[in-house]
């Protein structure tokens, strides 16, 4: 077989490999994602697998090693999930100010929960956004514009009733 090859031989083993995931995981999605992540290692190694004695098995192989992996990550996570989530729940902040801060555009967003909730630098937080720190200034005063602004609305609404 030459690497030309390789696209014919996707097309007849893809399926195959797909349907016997898919029956092993019952979950479409996770099966999808291991068969593209075991062909993708097969064209990776293309030069050693197709000259092996059957490489639909050692891409079924791989793609049952793969599923293996990623069921057992699954239920560790499952586990171990409901603890980190009750410690996180009483950590989030909440209440409606940051119900309305969950409501701002990403980027305005993460500035405040950085600012707010990490207590980093304005600095610190162009870092871990990837912008600069005048572009951090003036997306927390526009977050807190909006939230000023959401919030005086809220006011006004409650003054009138």
């Amino acid at each position: 077989m030459s690497v030309t090859d390789f696209d014919g031989w996707y097309a007849d083993q893809r399926r195959r490999v797909y349907v016997s995931l898919l029956a092993l995981s019952g979950d479409a999605d996770l099966a999808a994602e291991v068969t593209d992540e075991a062909f993708t290692r097969a064209v990776a190694h293309w030069k050693r697998v197709q000259t092996m004695e059957s490489p639909g098995g050692w891409t079924q192989r791989v793609a049952i090693n793969v599923l293996r992996r990623r069921m057992r990550r699954r239920r560790l996570e499952a586990r171990l999930l409901p603890r980190l989530v009750t410690r996180q729940s009483e950590l989030m902040p909440t209440g409606e100010v940051w119900d309305l801060v969950r409501a701002l555009p990403e980027r305005q967003r993460i500035a405040v929960v950085l600012r707010y909730v990490a207590d980093l630098t304005e600095p610190d937080i162009g870092v871990a956004m990837g912008i600069a720190r005048g572009t951090v200034a003036s997306t927390l005063a526009a977050a807190r514009a909006s939230l000023a602004a959401v919030l005086t609305e809220i006011e006004i609404e409650e003054d009138v009733q």
